[in-house]
């Protein structure tokens, strides 16, 4: 993993980061909600790809977060949900500083109470298939817009930004 050179702002909103960072940053163009106590979270990225397959993501949240965002492409399918509460408040314990979910998440009340960044674009309360498919560390294109990982993510209510 690469370090960034990008300033991180840990609770700065992301128009201020925008305006501030400009063309060294991109906008996922997905509406998100805001779903974890944290309203503003920052990081460098951590990815992984998935199909309704959470188990990479409970493999992650046990490892040393160091302050890392995961961003996790779960191809815009709210299908399932691929974290709830209890893999939320793993996340926290670890030092993982928030998760950018692009796909649903389950348990918005326990989200709510856990002091970790989430954004993810909804809920289903259907858990996901437990097969440990998926790639984690890899490159992904969600919407267009390379996240690689490494690369600073900036999060709140507005959206999230990503390093290029």
């Amino acid at each position: 993993m690469a370090a960034s050179s990008l300033p991180f702002f840990p609770s700065q909103q992301e128009s201020d980061n925008y305006d501030e960072l400009g063309e060294k940053v991109d906008s996922l163009p997905l509406n998100f909600e805001n779903l974890g106590r944290a309203e503003h979270f920052s990081g460098p990225a951590e990815t992984v790809r998935v199909d309704e397959d959470n188990q990479l993501l409970k493999e992650l949240m046990k490892q040393p977060g160091k302050g890392r965002v995961l961003v996790v492409d779960g191809q815009e399918k709210v299908t399932c949900a691929l974290m709830g509460g209890n893999m939320a408040k793993m996340f926290q314990e670890s030092g993982w500083a928030g998760v950018v979910i692009v796909g649903a998440i389950r348990d918005r009340a326990e989200l709510a109470e856990i002091d970790l960044g989430v954004l993810a674009m909804g809920s289903n309360p259907k858990h996901s298939k437990k097969e440990r498919t998926g790639e984690v560390g890899v490159t992904l294109d969600i919407s267009g817009i390379k996240v690689t990982p490494g690369a600073m993510v900036y999060a709140d209510s507005d959206g999230v930004l990503i390093e290029r």
